[in-house]
This record gives structure tokens, sequence and C-alpha cells, in this order.
């Protein structure tokens, strides 16, 4: 997982988007250092072992993709003691690190004394935390993700330092408040501020689209470790251009993605990792390419979008150039800047 003086890219949970087909199709490129899993709720009482396997599947198999991307169990919840009984369930089922979800800004969620909620509440962030800390063995780490504020980007300062109080290893830390949502502007000179004051690590998040952004974000927060989300997605080349900037590819590795190819392992590895494979598939293809649409890095979604199967959709993708090429962008092509792109369509990531 994070080594503090190592930098790092990570791979954002988002719900609905980045489950263990895509965490396996995004190991294949080997630009990231690892991947959180999508939040697993709880609630009234813990899940059961099926429903920690079914949730991240890699727990099978040492918590590691079959492509090799490492990936850490995150929890959501608001209850210290539940939260702390689920981090020890998930262990016993194969979990190597454990993250706590302070930030997701879901109104459901919410409402239910999860996620961003919690950050009106300092103290019981401290609680949350130290309960999971002390409920696992030391070798297993306790990370935190959580925003800068509920409608304010002061909290910040408090409710980090709450985090790391309770045993936090790192601190994963998105530019916005809850009340913000996905709207621009993102604060990262907060981030910076906490990365000096604390003495653990901190990894930047929030509105890296493309190079420059990250470029930006780096200078304005003094951070070595990085979580990509939706830009990630929508311009596959940029955890390439950003692990080569970090040192953790080669200067000279190539930078390009094929759409179509793409397209076709996420399905091959839906089939191959969840049974039965969802039946909105074709939907979430869409999904996939429209924020890419979004981020001018695909430029056929008039045409893919008329598409009702999946099969047609590949077709559709494959044709719109018969030599095959014109859904290939080198990195120099996705050059949208982040003003245009802060609310662009997918799912979010907290």
């Amino acid at each position: 997982m994070l080594k503090p003086d190592e930098p790092a890219v990570i791979l954002a949970p988002m719900e609905g988007v980045t489950d263990a087909p895509m965490r396996a199709l995004q190991g294949e490129s080997g630009a990231f250092t690892y991947a959180v899993s999508e939040f697993l709720r709880i609630g009234h009482a813990v899940p059961p072992k099926h429903v920690f396997f079914r949730h991240v599947p890699e727990l099978r198999e040492g918590c590691v993709t079959r492509t090799g991307l490492p990936v850490q169990v995150q929890l959501l919840g608001g209850d210290a003691g539940r939260m702390a009984e689920a981090a020890v369930v998930a262990v016993e089922c194969g979990a190597t690190a454990v993250d706590l979800n302070f930030g997701c800004p879901a109104r459901t969620v919410n409402r239910h004394d999860g996620g961003a909620t919690l950050l009106k509440f300092p103290h019981r962030i401290r609680e949350i935390v130290r309960a999971v800390r002390e409920s696992l063995p030391p070798r297993i780490p306790v990370s935190a993700k959580m925003r800068l504020g509920w409608d304010s980007i002061d909290p910040i300062r408090e409710n980090a330092a709450m985090a790391a109080e309770g045993g936090a290893a790192w601190l994963t830390i998105h530019g916005r408040t809850r009340v913000a949502g996905y709207a621009p502007p993102v604060f990262w000179e907060p981030i910076g501020r906490i990365r000096e004051e604390l003495r653990i690590p901190v990894v930047a998040n929030g509105d890296i689209w493309t190079f420059e952004d990250f470029l930006r974000c780096r200078d304005a927060t003094g951070c070595r470790h990085f979580m990509l989300g939706r830009g990630a997605l929508a311009n596959p080349a940029l955890s390439h251009e950003v692990a080569r900037e970090l040192g953790l590819a080669p200067i000279n590795a190539s930078i390009g993605f094929d759409w179509p190819r793409m397209m076709e392992r996420l399905v091959e590895w839906t089939g191959e990792l969840l049974d039965p494979p969802p039946v909105n598939s074709v939907r979430r293809l869409k999904q996939w390419l429209k924020m890419a649409a979004a981020c001018r890095t695909f430029h056929q979604f008039d045409d893919v979008k008329q598409a009702e199967t999946v099969d047609e959709l590949l077709i559709r993708l494959k044709r719109s150039d018969p030599r095959g090429h014109s859904a290939f962008f080198s990195s120099d092509s996705a050059g949208a800047s982040s003003s245009g792109l802060a609310s662009a369509p997918g799912a979010a990531c907290a």
C-alpha cells in the first residue's frame, strides 16, 4: 500500500464504476500503485463474510487483482463499534489495509449517518478511527478519506488532526466541501497546509483531469501521493503521465489507449469476475465513454450512445474508423482544462 517515502498514484473508489472488473482492467496498465474499493456500508449490523467477498472479490486472492494491483478495503459507517467489528471481519477475509470513508457526499448515505456527515463531528472521526485501529493488528494500516468540510473548508484542520490522533496511517483529502459536491472550484491549498502540519502522509484528490492539473495540484499541495478518479477514466493516458512524472514509470514509456480494446477488456473482466454479469453492462460502457467525451478524449459518442447492447456498442465503436484508429489518442490529444470539467458526467468519487 502507501509508503510514506515513495510517491504513489492511487485509483479512487467510485461507487458503481471502480468495481472489481474495472480495478482489474486498470491494473493491466501498471500505472497505479494501488486501488481503493467502493465503500462497504456498515449499518445496523456487520455484514457476513460472503458479503465482503462479493463486494471485494480480490479478498480471495490476497487482496490483489488478477492483474497485480493491490486493493484496499473501504468501509463507511457512523458507529465506531460496528466499524471496528467490520474491520476485523475484513481482515479475517484477507484485507491488507482498511480505509474509512468520511467523504461520500451522497444524500442517502449522509442521511443515514455515513460519509461526509461525520465531518460535522470531529471527535466522532477520532473515535471511529481509533476503534478500528485498536481492533486490528499493527501490520494492517488504517487510513481515512475525507473532504475539506461539510459547508466550509475550515473544518479540515480539526478533522484531519482528529483522524491522525485516532491512529490513521495516512489521509486522502478531496479539495471540496460536501455542499459543493463536484462543482468548481477545487481548493488544493488547504490540502498542502494539512500536509505540512501532520506527521503522516497526505494524498491529494479532486479535479485532476489533465497532466497540467496534476502539476498545479502538486505545486499547490507539495504532495507526493495522488488519487485519480474521474480524470483517470476520462483520459486513460493521465495515470501513465502522472506515474512517469513521479518516477514510477520509465521516461520513454509510450502513452496512449485504444477505446475499443479497453471496452472489450472491461466486458471480458466483467464476465470473469461477476456472476451473473450485470444486466446493464451497455449502460456502464456508455457512462464511461460519456465521461471521456466530456474530456474530449472520445469523439464518437453521438454514434455509440444509440447502441442497445454491448455487442452493438462494440461494433459501432470499431466502425467509427475502418482502420480502427480513430479511438486511439496520445496524451497530447487530451488537453481539456479542469475549469470545464469539474462537473463532467459520470459517477463521483468521494
